[in-house]
């Protein structure tokens, strides 16, 4: 009964989201296009969400509180994505580029 309602059953969800937070992790520090740094922040986003979920679904008290944190998440991540995007088409026609290492302007 304990392994039913327990957190054995959620570990390959919690696996798949580190793994998943952690390729996030690394396009994001790594990369210096910076629309692949918002699709890795995406990623690490969709990460927390699936423990979220995971937890609120399988934990050890199952509530809805993960899944409506989770839905939250989900519109936060789109109105981020969506001002993220609309910033670098912006800087992209002043600019020309979208290398995260020239976005320096703010500098001076």
């Amino acid at each position: 009964m304990s392994e039913a309602s327990g957190s054995g059953l959620a570990t390959p969800y919690l696996t798949l989201a580190a793994i998943l937070f952690c390729i996030g992790l690394y396009g994001a520090l790594s990369k210096k296009n910076a629309l692949i740094v918002l699709l890795s922040i995406e990623l690490m986003l969709n990460a927390v969400n699936l423990n979220l979920v995971a937890f609120s679904k399988l934990g050890i008290v199952p509530n809805l509180t993960g899944q409506i944190f989770s839905l939250f998440s989900i519109s936060v991540a789109a109105a981020e994505v969506s001002v993220g995007i609309a910033i670098l088409i912006t800087y992209y026609r002043n600019r020309g580029t979208t290398d995260v290492n020239e976005m320096n302007s703010l500098k001076r």
